[in-house]
């Protein structure tokens, strides 16, 4: 029989859902714990996260468990802001920050969805460049946090409105299913 470690799922979990988090019973649910079992691991994994040489920390905010960076370390993370505010977009991020502007508002589940990948680390760099911003809260299950563009975006490309984004076509064959990478794009002028 295979001991499954639930702290490490438990972990790896509040990773994979960032800045969302989950609620104690959403976790519960997921891990197959009693409300004890799960406060128990929670703890444990809390106290593991207590320790010096742990840069990550477990928070409880807005219902919900997330794992956050130490406040303690913050000077180095203002740092890292300024070098990401001055490096190009990533073709993945600019990827990603069209299908926001084509999309939006639009989750971040659904951007992923789109995208095929998580975008977790895109959505949080564009926010940090001011590209994008929290528009809301969708109506789906959990409440996932919706994603627009700014007005730096607008200003980044040029644009006096969201409108002006080139109109995108797809031609579509026969086929009911299209897929995405061999339909074929072309850009009104």
């Amino acid at each position: 029989m295979i001991l499954v470690n639930k702290k490490a799922i438990l972990e790896g979990i509040l990773f994979v859902v960032g800045e969302e988090g989950l609620t104690a019973k959403e976790l519960q649910n997921i891990l197959e714990v009693s409300e004890y079992e799960f406060q128990k691991l929670i703890s444990d994994l809390d106290d593991d996260y207590k320790r010096d040489d742990r840069g990550i920390q477990i928070a409880f905010l807005g219902n919900c468990y997330k794992l956050v960076t130490k406040q303690e370390h913050k000077s180095y993370y203002q740092k890292l802001v300024t070098i990401e505010e001055n490096r190009k977009l990533s073709d993945a991020a600019l990827e990603t920050l069209a299908i926001i502007a084509y999309n939006n508002p639009i989750t971040r589940v659904q951007i992923d969805e789109i995208r095929g990948i998580s975008s977790v680390h895109h959505v949080r760099r564009l926010l940090l460049k001011n590209l994008i911003k929290e528009v809301g809260k969708s109506d789906l299950p959990g409440k996932p946090t919706l994603y627009g563009v700014t007005k730096d975006f607008l200003d980044y490309f040029g644009l006096s409105s969201i409108d002006d984004l080139p109109k995108i076509e797809m031609s579509v064959s026969d086929d009911k299913q299209v897929d995405l990478f061999e339909s074929k794009y072309k850009e009104d002028i």
